[in-house]
């Protein structure tokens, strides 16, 4: 069962019910208790909790303590957030024995695709572990959507069999979320989104340490007005401080192209998620990295940065801001170096909207293929 479903608004359901839940396991014992989202009644105590969410917790812990190898009784729970359980409910004795369940690795993504595929005719051009190297981060639910979204794409499109476009599709879809087809977007728009986006790709591309490009388009996706598309090579469990100033050239890539094209002061507001995204890079780099010159080899909790006396937190922004100006300023003298390139690769978005990375180097490069068209 769920841990939402213990509590109500009458004061004693919650405890009620888990003296109830553990009556009925001893009485089919042996069996297993399986509570999940265990965090809804095991989160962390507070003097600001209602009396019944102490007491859920409470009768919980009494119960775990009642329970002797003999019983016949497995107690599991699961949670997204178990840095948020109470300390008493994780202590020795009790719940303590973590098991983490991370996403899956691309021998498991393989895998998962196999299973979500057995239903449906796939084509001879599919390959499932390219799929799968090509899915870095996805979770089981994310592949099995994956699998629906390109079966339905080849349904409507009479196809018999799922093929590697659709499932290309299915997987853009997924990262860069729905296209907005209906949507108007004015041509000079168009074509400042495009040289944003051609910014991230540029700086993406040229940015040693930067994770590849993927692809880069100017279609509305969800409330994007474009989107670029940049996946590891295979799974990443760490991130180098090259890495992530790689990462603060990209994000700054899109702004940077704008002012460089436009003027400082027809830079829009399309570069906030950016600029979020950024911030927070930074802030990680100095609050927990130990990245930042002036602060030194320390790592802070939010605890810790919660009580910083103002001098103290006035050189953490210092530090955060040089993070970001430096990024700034090595993106723009990049995209300087790349004028051409950038303009080049701006008009074919304007173009064919959706390019990836093969088309981003041929276009680049000025070439196209035999029908002239950008391959």
């Amino acid at each position: 069962m769920s841990g939402s479903e213990f509590d109500e608004m009458y004061v004693g359901v919650g405890a009620r019910r888990v003296r109830e839940l553990f009556i009925a396991a001893r009485k089919r014992a042996p069996c297993i208790v399986f509570i999940d989202e265990i965090d809804a009644i095991g989160s962390r105590r507070s003097a600001k909790d209602q009396s019944h969410m102490r007491q859920t917790l409470n009768q919980l812990l009494v119960e775990l303590d009642g329970f002797t190898a003999s019983d016949g009784i497995v107690f599991i729970a699961a949670t997204n957030q178990a840095e948020a359980l109470d300390k008493a409910l994780v202590r020795p004795g009790r719940l303590d024995r973590s098991v983490p369940v991370p996403l899956p690795d691309v021998r498991g993504r393989a895998k998962i695709l196999g299973v979500h595929s057995k239903g449906v005719t796939i084509g001879k051009d599919i390959d499932m572990n390219t799929i799968a190297r090509g899915t870095p981060g996805f979770s089981g639910a994310d592949l099995a959507n994956l699998i629906n979204h390109a079966a339905i794409k080849a349904s409507k499109e009479g196809s018999k069999f799922v093929r590697h476009k659709d499932m290309e599709w299915a997987k853009d879809k997924i990262i860069m979320g729905s296209e907005r087809k209906s949507a108007v977007i004015t041509e000079e728009c168009k074509r400042l989104t495009a040289y944003h986006e051609g910014g991230h790709a540029l700086v993406a591309l040229f940015t040693n340490g930067s994770m590849p490009l993927h692809k880069v388009t100017v279609m509305p996706r969800g409330e994007a007005l474009g989107v670029t598309i940049r996946l590891p090579l295979m799974d990443v469990d760490s991130i180098s401080k090259k890495e992530m100033l790689a990462d603060l050239d990209v994000c700054m890539g899109g702004r940077v192209a704008e002012e460089l094209i436009y003027g400082e002061e027809s830079v829009t507001s399309g570069a906030s998620g950016d600029l979020i995204q950024a911030s927070a890079i930074a802030k990680n780099m100095v609050c927990r990295y130990g990245m930042g010159k002036k602060t030194g080899l320390v790592s802070y909790s939010d605890d810790a940065l919660d009580n910083l006396s103002n001098p103290q937190r006035a050189l953490l922004d210092e530090e955060i801001k040089s993070l970001l100006d430096l990024a700034s300023q090595r993106a723009m003298a990049l995209l300087k170096s790349k004028r051409t390139e950038l303009d080049r690769l701006a008009s074919a978005l304007v173009e064919y909207e959706t390019l990836s990375v093969e088309d981003v180097n041929l276009v680049i490069k000025g070439k196209k293929n035999y029908e002239g068209d950008v391959v």
